[in-house]
């Protein structure tokens, strides 16, 4: 594999870059420097809070590209904007109908922070894993004084089984997308990681052919359209690996890593 022509790497977060224990790999950070020195521009791309994505790539954080909220935030240069709103006719229209829908947990994601409504402890231990900033609000409805971006629900046991079936009526504007097994994303149809990895192509003048990208689930699919070097992860939802050119080891055996060290074993 030739990966001479390679100036943009771009990964997803959970099931991507991240390990088994949620962390990002020391192995990683390493290699990020040797992707700078060889002018090669590394792009977090995650359906995670913006602040989320910032804590796991701390070190990091001012030297790179971030595309949160599956594209709907996105920060270049050091410079966050918000790509795409919400109104507050589709926020209260779309709470209402997920409230009614058994064992489903909402979290509405704005720029300053995430806002929950839901008490119970368990979903609560499982979401803080992704979301590092959030209120708990009495209505998500009445919460007015941010930007917001999109809603994502939480269900225990099957966000494409037991909460997707029942949104097929919310607003036409509006798309859901299953974004991992328990999670699922509702925003505006334009949103996604795509349309942020464009505007990053556009700014930096880079072609598909010198684009490296890593996904894992179904919020990945048209982000890896947009590379050559498009590779699902051995634990990729079986859509991705039909779209993905090639693929590599699982998240937990640093699949990332794996093919990166290649990359960076031809620059040497």
């Amino acid at each position: 594999m030739d990966f001479s022509k390679v100036k943009l790497v771009v990964t997803d977060m959970d099931g991507t870059l991240l390990n088994e224990h949620n962390e990002v790999s020391t192995k990683f950070l390493n290699q990020f420097e040797e992707l700078r020195n060889h002018n090669i521009h590394f792009v977090a791309a995650s359906g995670r809070q913006y602040q989320s994505i910032v804590g796991k790539l701390y070190s990091i954080k001012d030297d790179i590209s971030i595309i949160a909220e599956n594209g709907g935030i996105l920060d270049f240069e050091n410079k966050k904007e918000v790509l795409f709103k919400l109104s507050s006719y589709q926020i209260n229209s779309t709470v209402k109908a997920i409230r009614a829908i058994e064992g489903a947990h909402i979290v509405l994601c704005g720029k300053k922070t995430a806002y929950i409504e839901s008490r119970d402890d368990a979903f609560i231990s499982k979401f803080k894993m992704y979301y590092s900033d959030y209120e708990i609000v009495r209505d998500l409805t009445r919460v007015k004084d941010d930007e917001f971006i999109k809603i994502a629900v939480y269900h225990f046991d099957s966000s494409e089984l037991y909460v997707k079936p029942f949104l097929k009526n919310i607003d036409h504007q509006l798309k859901v997308l299953v974004s991992a097994q328990n999670w699922l994303d509702i925003a505006l149809s334009e949103v996604d990681k795509s349309y942020g990895l464009q505007l990053l192509q556009q700014k930096l003048k880079i072609k598909t052919e010198e684009t490296m990208v890593f996904g894992d689930y179904n919020n990945d699919l048209n982000m890896l359209k947009l590379a050559n070097f498009s590779y699902a992860m051995e634990n990729a939802h079986a859509n991705v690996k039909q779209v993905a050119n090639y693929e590599t080891k699982s998240n937990v055996n640093q699949g990332v890593e794996y093919i990166l060290e290649k990359l960076l074993a031809q620059r040497s």
